[in-house]
């Protein structure tokens, strides 16, 4: 049996070690916890406090909206917007933390309803997710689940740094 690293294997829907619910229940189980962040965010802080020229809680959860949302929606169809007017790289965070988790949870429930509609040949598809980032859709779906981790584990730093114990990072339910 020949075993040769250096060469990429491009995988076929057929041996996908990981099923679409799983990875669906993966990244909800995720959001849900990020969501418990900002719940337990001061509302006085979460517009302003950072560390060490971080950004604010407020501008980091945009990004993972600005990155959830419009994903999505470009996983299942290749239109990588969201929202009236869309909600891009430049859109400011709503004025009150009660309003980004209504939008949190408006595309929490649009992930649920657009998920099963994904074929799974398409996370095999090459695309340039939002017009510059090309990959294959499971590379840049798995990048959008990382990029909210990362966000997170910057958030469970600053709420540490308030006096606040974050919610425990494996508790996904």
């Amino acid at each position: 049996m020949e075993n040769n690293t250096s060469e990429a294997k491009e995988l076929l829907p057929s041996e996908v070690f990981i099923t679409q619910d799983a990875l669906l229940d993966h990244w909800q189980g995720h959001r849900r916890i990020t969501r418990r962040a900002i719940e337990a965010f001061p509302d006085d802080q979460f517009y302003t406090f950072s560390i060490g020229g971080m950004r604010t809680f407020a501008e980091l959860v945009m990004e993972i909206i600005v990155l959830s949302g419009p994903g999505i929606h470009g996983i299942l169809s290749g239109d990588w917007t969201y929202g009236n007017p869309p909600l891009n790289f430049a859109s400011q965070p709503p004025a009150t933390k009660q309003e980004v988790l209504t939008i949190w949870d408006n595309i929490t429930a649009e992930i649920d309803t657009l998920w099963p509609q994904i074929p799974v040949s398409r996370f095999h598809e090459q695309e340039a997710a939002f017009g510059q980032y090309d990959g294959t859709i499971y590379s840049t779906t798995l990048y959008i689940i990382d990029n909210e981790i990362h966000h997170r584990a910057q958030v469970y730093v600053y709420l540490r740094a308030l006096g606040i114990e974050p919610p425990a990072f494996w508790d996904r339910s």
